[in-house]
């Protein structure tokens, strides 16, 4: 026998994604798949959705920009990976290009180097084509640019 689904009213269901969504930025989609795993009905998650982008609890550009801010910032990830992700997350390319465009140049490069230089020092690998490849493997799975990439790891490891 199965156990009973939780069922909830429609102030029930806004209350707790009000404070789903106060905890931590969320975007539409997270949204959407709390309330479906809620068990809430197409129109119920339509009027719960109009209401928390009424009340601003849920806003995909500032979801956007602090989502890359984070993972640039925390996990060193590149353009190229935080661009991919937001897509997954469906956020719009206008949203994608402001949040992107939030990053500097200077900072970019600036961080790049930092965590690169770091990285190629701590490789312990004496074959150099293997340290390369895994250098570059490293930083192209983190979304950095490959021209950058190529040229920082011949830069780097000689």
């Amino acid at each position: 026998m199965q156990p009973l689904k939780k069922t909830y009213t429609l102030q029930e269901a806004t209350k707790k994604l009000e404070h789903f969504c106060a905890y931590q930025e969320r975007c539409h989609k997270e949204v959407v798949q709390k309330l479906e795993g809620m068990y809430m009905i197409p129109e119920a998650i339509d009027v719960i959705i109009v209401h928390l982008i009424q009340h601003n609890f849920l806003n995909e550009e500032r979801f956007a920009k602090t989502y890359v801010s984070g993972k640039f910032n925390i996990k060193n990830w590149g353009k190229r990976r935080l661009t991919f992700e937001l897509k997954k997350k469906d956020i719009s390319k206008v949203n994608i290009n402001h949040a992107i465009a939030d990053i500097s140049d200077e900072e970019y490069i600036g961080v790049f180097n930092t965590i690169t230089e770091k990285k190629a020092n701590s490789i312990k690998e004496p074959n150099i084509y293997k340290k390369k490849k895994t250098f570059i493997d490293y930083f192209l799975y983190r979304g950095w640019e490959s021209h950058l990439v190529y040229e920082r790891a011949n830069e780097l490891i000689k």
